[in-house]
């Protein structure tokens, strides 16, 4: 098991024109569910899907259409909860946020303000061995995506496509326990790993399908610790969100700027507006979007149009029974099994698809090997290439065929290393490629010692010299391999000159 007895990182101190400030961040991340079918209608969720082709009646907000739960978003969402062992509510209810919007046909949005369906939780994000941040999450509810606003068909028009409209998402609120940007794009980092993980989310940021909210504010050292000891946020000072953050650069480049505009204000004498803002990252600054609406602006009330969601214990036993092992998980058994360093440990886990294929070649033979070149060989090319690991031309079963013949002796790294770049152009099976190639080692001590002999008969100089510096040894296995065309087994080759010079 991993050691959780960690060091919390110390947060981040900005220095500004008269004093040091500290950061306070919580996230609210946007987690598209992963399903084929939307929160309440039957349309379907694939992504390119030409504009307004994947919208029900349910979806166009149509009179008399009626909303029903997609029960596998809520068995999703659930999955989610227990994945960041968080309490999960056997009773929850949706409510309308009700404001107009042109993506939002229905004139509100369909969440769950006052019972979500996840409670209290935790993630825990590694800044470093034995460094870790615990980040609190509050809730996770489900909730309907609008649709998207179009401005460049025409720039004298805006269109709206409804594809995205209702598509469900987990909306993940954290705690003000993030302490520096760093931190924060590490906790966003994390929890997408655990979303992919379970096949909740499949985290592309790209596409929009997981986002950010940032809500960042700035106090002075010791302030921080007093909201601890009392829950009185009046401590942390007046937050602002930034908006639809979908890159860890970003997010990282909106929270430096944001805090300085904050310490800059109130340093001035001036006080910071709770508003929402967007990140522009060509100007590197954020701007004002607008005030920031509490809740009852949004005049939210229970959906009359859907019961409370009552869901049964033996159904979440059932889904937790089910769950996969998970990465904190999956690290420390690699750490065990396989004899793997931290860091190591840490790349291989990163994907669930790398780490399945580490865990096909490793087992049965020597981890630390396998560790060895999955990350620098394999890694190292497919990310030269621009490729995924699902998209990697040598297979888990071919790679562990290079190490099998390493670790019989019969092929060298070397020769491995030339092995591996064969399968990746040309493919086949590793032992029958050698063997055609003429790769195999010579392992035939007669053919070597005679090799070797002859190689001393005719440098009785360089005899002398490495009786008197062993070191010097090393030339005559060069010269050696360099003789058998770099078929010599080197061991052997070095075992059989440190014999025949007395050494």
């Amino acid at each position: 098991m991993l050691d959780l007895t960690y060091t919390a990182p110390k947060p981040k101190v900005i220095q500004g024109a008269k004093d040091d400030w500290e950061l306070v961040i919580g996230m609210e991340i946007h987690a598209q569910v992963s399903s084929n079918a939307k929160l309440f209608s039957g349309a379907s969720t694939a992504v390119g899907a030409e504009p307004n082709s994947n919208v029900s009646f349910v979806d166009a907000a149509m009179p008399g259409m009626l909303p029903v739960i997609n029960e596998f978003c809520v068995e999703q969402a659930v999955r989610t909860g227990l994945g960041l062992k968080a309490a999960i509510n056997l009773r929850s209810a949706f409510d309308r946020k009700n404001y107009f919007y042109p993506d939002l046909p229905q004139g509100y949005q369909i969440s769950q303000l006052y019972h979500p369906i996840v409670g209290e939780g935790e993630v825990i994000v590694e800044m470093g061995p034995g460094v870790a941040r615990h980040v609190r999450i509050e809730r996770i509810h489900l909730e309907q995506d609008a649709g998207k606003s179009i401005h460049d068909m025409d720039p004298t028009q805006s269109f709206v496509d409804f594809n995205r409209t209702g598509v469900a998402l987990m909306e993940i609120v954290s705690r003000p326990d993030i302490r520096g940007p760093e931190e924060a794009a590490a906790y966003v980092v994390k929890l997408r790993q655990i979303l992919r993980y379970l096949g909740t989310c499949d985290g592309n940021m790209q596409n929009g399908n997981l986002r950010a909210d940032v809500n960042v504010s700035v106090c002075r050292p010791g302030q921080y610790e007093k909201y601890q000891a009392t829950g009185d946020f009046s401590h942390l000072g007046t937050r602002c969100e930034i908006k639809n953050m979908n890159s860890m650069r970003f997010i990282q480049a909106a929270i430096d700027y944001e805090a300085r505009r904050q310490i800059a204000i109130v340093e001035d004498g001036g006080s910071v507006t709770q508003e929402t803002r967007l990140y522009d990252p060509d100007k590197n600054e954020t701007r004002s979007m607008r005030s920031k609406e509490e809740a009852h602006d949004y005049r939210y009330f229970p959906d009359p149009d859907l019961l409370p969601l009552e869901i049964e214990q033996a159904w979440v036993d059932d889904i937790a029974a089910r769950m996969p092992e998970l990465p904190d998980a999956k690290k420390a058994r690699f750490m065990g099994d396989f004899g793997l360093t931290d860091y190591d440990a840490n790349v291989l886990t990163a994907e669930l698809e790398a780490a399945s294929f580490f865990e096909a070649v490793a087992l049965g033979r020597d981890g630390k090997q396998a560790a060895n070149w999955v990350i620098n060989e394999l890694f190292g090319r497919l990310n030269k290439e621009g490729l995924a690991i699902g998209e990697s031309p040598v297979s888990a079963g071919q790679l562990g065929g290079i190490l099998d013949l390493m670790q019989k002796g019969e092929i060298s790294g070397k020769m491995a290393k030339d092995l591996f770049e064969i399968l990746w152009t040309e493919g086949g099976d590793p032992a029958e490629v050698a063997a055609a190639k003429g790769m195999k080692q010579v392992t035939d001590m007669g053919a070597i010692e005679a090799a070797v002999d002859a190689i001393i008969a005719a440098n009785p100089d360089q005899v002398e010299k490495a009786k008197a510096n062993p070191k010097l040894a090393g030339w005559f296995v060069g010269q050696v391999i360099k003789a058998s065309g770099g078929k010599a087994n080197p061991a052997a080759v070095n075992d059989l000159v440190a014999k025949k010079l007395g050494m």
